[in-house]
């Protein structure tokens, strides 16, 4: 049974697709008021009229998470139209599949810009607002079980997610004090257009990860909602979508040879299945 959270106002990032779609359903589902937000004016405005259709409440504000000014904007948003928020969940970001040395500083400068900068001015910005309101809130950020362990052609994008949760971690102590929660979340391969978004943005000529993940390690953005929901519900620190990737990346940490012994195979596959989609 879903818990209830009447009177409740949620800001989400990347609202058009994937998790942020299906966070901001679910969210609608409960009884919030939601704030999204995306480049794709048309897809977000179709969310917002499915929530209206089935009761809930829902706003867009169509923009580019880069844009610089978008924190202040989303916050004064919502509480334009719905008088407050209660929960930010910084969705935003994307994949970039190219070995380090192939990218270049432009490209790194930009995943950061998007994954990371634009994540963490959102909440420090809502963390701000919170302190001055003397109100509790959660602030999340959509990580990745990559911000554990790299894999080969994404580390930069790990780089990023590591980046999330060490901010994540951080301020989650820092705001204690003011009754305002942090989390951030750690799914695995998602089944979603994030990762043909990110082969068609890198220029990758090899099948997207879900073509050829193994099937249990795929899972579907509603999971991911409910599993953010039910940190809502009961705060901590790391939302997990699954045990054994959870358990697989402290083994790593604590085995290193084990993930290199992993990343060498992985490494090799990639080789092979790039050069066979050359040759196609």
């Amino acid at each position: 049974m879903v818990r209830r959270h009447d009177g409740k106002v949620a800001i989400i990032t990347g609202a058009s697709s994937g998790i942020g779609e299906a966070c901001a359903k679910a969210f609608a589902r409960s009884g919030m008021s939601v704030l999204m937000t995306a480049r794709r004016g048309e897809r977000l405005n179709a969310i917002a009229s499915e929530i209206q259709a089935n009761g809930g409440r829902a706003e867009v504000l169509v923009a580019d998470a880069a844009d610089r000014a978008l924190a202040g904007r989303l916050l004064d948003a919502a509480e334009s139209h719905f008088g407050r928020f209660d929960i930010v969940l910084a969705n935003a970001g994307y994949g970039f599949d190219r070995p380090m040395h192939l990218m270049s500083e432009e490209e790194l400068r930009t995943i950061f810009e998007v994954n990371f900068f634009a994540s963490t001015d959102l909440v420090t910005h809502a963390a701000r607002r919170l302190i001055a309101a003397k109100r509790p809130g959660h602030l999340i950020m959509t990580s990745s079980c990559l911000s554990k362990f790299s894999m080969p052609s994404f580390g930069a994008y790990a780089a990023t997610k590591a980046a999330q949760e060490s901010v994540c971690r951080a301020m989650r102590f820092e705001l204690a004090p003011h009754g305002i929660e942090v989390a951030s979340v750690h799914p695995v391969t998602t089944s979603s257009e994030f990762f043909s978004t990110s082969a068609a943005r890198s220029g990758t000529r090899s099948a997207p990860l879900t073509d050829h993940a193994p099937k249990w390690i795929i899972q579907s953005p509603d999971r991911v909602a409910r599993a953010i929901l039910r940190c809502i519900e009961r705060p901590r620190s790391e939302v997990w979508t699954s045990r054994i990737v959870q358990g697989a990346s402290a083994l790593f940490t604590l085995c290193p040879w084990i993930l290199d012994a992993v990343l060498r195979r992985e490494a090799a596959t990639r080789c092979s299945r790039t050069t066979a989609a050359t040759r196609e």
